[in-house]
């Protein structure tokens, strides 16, 4: 799995590198500091951050809350409000962007961690995806897995296939890996993209992965995932074999 990549955006330097050490402690992967808003558009485009981090009073002539706005307009991905003596008329401006989460200096490693999670879930819930499932998360273009109390990346990109097991669901990677998350492939299904096809009860697969099918079977990196009689006919139409 990925590390997931943490933009921090905060003017001053003592700060950011105590946050970039407290994120790499966890187990995240932080990018390097940013101090004002035209940094964070560059780093943005570069690095394509997962989540980021955003002190509201920016020196400049655009602050945090601006670059949330543009984040949240233009990029879609989940950040956290970073804020200290805020005076009530930026605060109210704060909210209106309906930040996924606040984090208040001075803060511990528990209370970044704990915004972090938040963050996630209501980034996902503000755009009426579910959130019940603790354990795994789909964003933007990956599935946010937890393991050992800490979320781990892993793109749509790198999925083969998936293979339900009662429960549980293990999901089988392009290098390799194979990856047990929690939940029933009908509820998945609907959250992936729409290359992503059930083809049996117990499998769907990445169809940009396909390397082979017929009327039995589809071929995936030398894996035959079965093709259920009750899925055969939607899945050939949808890929327009005859």
């Amino acid at each position: 799995m990925s590390k997931i990549k943490i933009l921090i955006v905060e003017d001053e330097v003592v700060i950011a590198d105590h946050i970039s050490m407290i994120l790499e402690h966890l187990g995240y992967e932080p990018l390097r500091p940013v101090i004002d808003y035209d940094k964070a558009i560059e780093s943005i485009e570069k690095n394509e951050p997962d989540i980021a981090i955003l002190d509201i009073q920016l020196k400049g002539y655009k602050d945090g809350i601006d670059l949330a706005w543009k984040i949240r307009e233009d990029y879609d991905f989940p950040f956290i409000f970073l804020t200290s003596n805020a005076d009530g008329m930026t605060v109210e401006r704060a909210k209106k962007v309906n930040p996924p989460a606040f984090l208040v200096k001075p803060f511990k490693k528990e209370d970044l961690f704990t915004s972090i999670e938040l963050a996630l879930h209501n980034y996902v819930k503000a755009r009426g995806k579910t959130a019940e499932d603790k354990e795994n998360l789909i964003i933007k273009d990956a599935i946010f897995i937890k393991h050992q109390d800490l979320y781990h990346k892993v793109p749509f990109d790198n999925i083969l296939y998936m293979k339900s097991d009662r429960v549980y669901i293990d999901v089988f990677t392009a290098d390799g890996k194979k990856y047990l998350i929690r939940g029933s492939l009908t509820e998945i299904c609907d959250r992936l993209p729409a290359h992503f096809y059930r083809t049996h009860r117990s499998y769907i697969i990445n169809a940009q992965k396909m390397e082979a099918i017929n009327s039995a079977y589809v071929v995936i990196s030398t894996e035959k995932i079965p093709i259920g009689k009750n899925y055969r006919q939607d899945l050939l139409n949808r890929l327009q074999v005859e």
